[in-house]
């Protein structure tokens, strides 16, 4: 696609032909197949109920990573504290996704916009969208990887071949964004549920010895009992899964307005598909587990930890021969088909907010895509699954200190200290480039809980790592905004427009307006006041202006607004 590049506001001004149309008009004019990459996503966009963005948003985590994260833990240390390490992970990311979750939800927009007005600056999050654009490649790699095995066993293609045939294949749906997913999503979820869950009522209906062995397994150490720093090791790679709350909003962005009519169901969508995706991804690596010892003593503790030759094993003991290696292979496809979809999908949003703020162009989210899947396949050709503990430990410091350093300032600043502004902003101009507030805290997080993980600290604090990453992010957050009275928030408060951001029930105005620089029609949310011009500017048209023509000078003193009152 071509680049956007908003050029001299004089040049603007006296052109208003067909080669002034052209600047910022491709990227806005396509914004359907885009999927609003960089912007909030409007109303006359958002035409589906609740059920169906949480159905879809739930349909991305049918990634079989988590059998495999399951039957790691489990191996190494037992089925006690692989549960226990479980249950505190899931408890963890359950109560930090739902502050992001109604965030994206009820303003439409995706946890990168989020970010940048919690705590950390228009420029600031840059950190924070490479770190979540990491996490997708690196679960794009893992489930590649596991989609490989499973053609390797059903077709006898060579894992290289495996790798680029997962890569690929995804290509062609990730273009159509939010429409295709949606039918992806929905059509495949009932299979993919029957599949994976069959075979385990099946084994424990038919053979209670199995869930004996499975309590009693006490890992390869063979102590049994339940062991704190055992319970912590584990709990710190299952915490490598936070950051898919990010994946989860960019689905819940495309929520209805929430209204007196649809209240009910709105927040059963939310909760369900925003922190609501753990109580599953849980139950996925328990089940994992559960496999994982049953096939131990045939395939090895290797082997047990494939989910192709977990569920092998399973549909082997209720299925015909020759039906069970194409069933095993058929949902290891269509669960890694269904969660690739979201990591490229996903891992472009971040990778084009990234490069547009730095360089002012945009390029497309194609291009991105690109980016991503290349990543991704580095990745598998160098065999990452042979180490993926390592990989998911290490990187879940970093995502722990992103996503609770954001949570604790819409929970503690926003609403108990209301030094952050209540409704989130994200528009250049709007911001400062940096707020201390939740770049330090990020810093401070995952640097210290990253030292601790490769015993910098020494040894009897390295599990503790993703604890002290949660704790640092939560108490230095706050402490933060008080030091700096909030006042790196907002770089103005007012954004030059009279009509009202919020209409009646709260939610994001459907007011439209036209960009004097595209030409194109925008909602309330995504627009601005022009500094030269007695027009509006559109985010994007903000975002790639080069010489800050557009841009609102900064307020003399900012106001932080009065934090509207929590939600019912």
């Amino acid at each position: 696609m071509t680049e956007v590049v908003v050029e001299d506001a004089a040049a603007e001004s006296n052109t208003r032909g067909a080669a002034d149309k052209n600047v910022g008009s491709q990227p806005s004019a396509a914004e359907t197949l885009e999927d609003y990459t960089l912007r909030f996503a409007p109303r006359s966009y958002r035409r589906w109920t609740p059920m169906v963005v949480a159905t879809t948003a739930l349909g991305g985590i049918a990634y079989m990573a988590d059998f495999s994260i399951g039957a790691g833990i489990g191996l190494a240390h037992g089925t006690g504290n692989a549960l226990a390490a479980i249950l505190v992970a899931a408890v963890v990311i359950f109560v930090t996704g739902f502050p992001l979750a109604y965030y994206g939800a009820r303003y439409n927009i995706d946890l990168d916009l989020i970010t940048r007005g919690s705590g950390f600056g228009y420029y600031g999050s840059v950190l924070t969208s490479v770190i979540f654009a990491s996490f997708t490649f690196i679960f794009f790699a893992l489930e590649g990887s596991i989609m490989a095995q499973g053609l390797k066993l059903g077709l006898g293609l060579p894992l290289w071949l495996g790798y680029l045939v997962s890569t690929f294949m995804v290509i062609p749906l990730v273009v159509y964004g939010m429409k295709a997913l949606s039918k992806l999503q929905v059509w495949t979820t009932p299979v993919w549920l029957l599949l994976m869950v069959g075979p385990l009522l099946y084994l424990v209906a038919t053979d209670p010895g199995t869930v004996h062995r499975f309590v009693s397994y006490a890992g390869t150490g063979g102590h049994g009992g339940v062991d704190t720093a055992s319970v912590l090791l584990g709990a710190g790679v299952c915490l490598s899964l936070i950051a898919q709350i990010g994946e989860q909003i960019d689905y819940l962005r495309f929520m209805p307005p929430k209204t007196e009519a649809n209240k009910r169901s709105w927040w059963t969508a939310v909760v369900m598909a925003g922190p609501g995706w753990v109580v599953l991804g849980a139950l996925k690596q328990a089940i994992g587990l559960f496999l994982a010892v049953y096939i131990l003593a045939k395939v090895g503790p290797a082997a047990a930890t494939e989910p192709i030759q977990q569920f092998t094993g399973a549909f082997t003991a209720m299925l015909p021969s020759w039906l069970v290696v194409p069933l095993a292979v058929a949902l290891v496809v269509i669960s890694q088909i269904k969660i690739n979809v979201t990591n490229a999908y996903s891992g472009s949003l971040a990778w084009t907010n990234s490069f547009t703020r730095i360089t002012k162009r945009y390029p497309g989210r194609m291009v991105f895509v690109l980016a991503n899947l290349a990543f991704a396949l580095v990745l598998m050709e160098a065999d990452m699954f042979s180490f993926l503990n390592a990989i998911l430990g290490f990187y879940s410091n970093c995502a722990i200190a992103w996503v609770v350093t954001v949570a604790t300032d819409i929970i503690v600043n926003k609403y108990l200290l209301k030094l952050s502004p209540h409704a989130p902003e994200f528009r250049r101009g709007m911001l400062y480039a940096v707020n201390p507030v939740g770049v330090v805290a990020f810093v401070a997080a995952s640097g210290l809980s990253i030292a601790m993980y490769f015993h910098a600290l020494g040894d009897t604090l390295q599990p503790y790592s993703p604890v002290a990453a949660a704790l640092i992010a939560f108490v230095v957050t706050p402490l933060m905004a008080v030091a700096t009275k909030g006042r790196y928030y907002l770089r103005r408060a007012d954004d030059g427009i009279e009509e009202p951001m919020l209409d009646a029930d709260g939610n994001p105005s459907a007011t439209t307006s036209t960009c004097h620089v595209c030409r194109q029609d925008f909602e309330r949310p995504d627009l601005a006041a022009c500094r030269t011009h007695d027009a509006v500017v559109c985010s994007l048209c903000l975002s790639t202006d080069r010489r800050g023509d557009h841009l609102l000078p900064a307020a003399e003193r900012t106001v932080t607004p009065s934090p509207a009152p929590l939600p019912r």
